[in-house]
């Protein structure tokens, strides 16, 4: 049995600016990690078979690294890509960034989750890394 996980934010920028915050590096760390993790590396390899890797910051000085290849990106409007964090199984995420006037609603669709404890976890950490790109383009 798989899960899938949805989680939204309407954020005040536009579809281009939030699509680099997504896939720049210098941007993901500004930005990235539910509080009070913050992300201490990124590296984007931003095409189809690019990979990518996210490092994690724990406030406990321990280091979690979330990394994964691009399956599909089609900018500014979306891209999907596999995701491993630690021993997890593999799992898919889409993000697809839609325009709603002056703001953009950004939609993760997180597939193929193991479980409903492993979905839980990711709910937490998406509607925070949502809650810091949003304070990203609030200030």
């Amino acid at each position: 049995m798989s899960v899938v996980l949805v989680v939204r934010r309407t954020i005040r920028a536009d579809a281009e600016t939030l699509f680099r915050a997504w896939t720049e590096p210098e941007q993901l760390r500004a930005w990235w990690g539910p509080r009070p993790v913050v992300c201490v590396g990124a590296s984007v390899d931003l095409r189809v078979g690019g990979r990518y890797r996210i490092e994690n910051g724990l406030p406990s000085g321990g280091v979690v690294v979330l990394e994964g290849e691009f399956l599909a990106i089609d900018a500014p409007r979306a891209l999907s890509y596999t995701w491993r964090m630690g021993d997890d199984p593999e799992s898919i995420v889409r993000v697809r960034f839609e325009p709603r006037g002056a703001e953009t609603e950004v939609i993760v669709t997180h597939e193929q989750i193991a479980d409903e404890r492993v979905r839980d976890s990711h709910a937490a950490g998406w509607s925070g890394c949502l809650d810091g790109l949003e304070r990203h383009f609030s200030r």
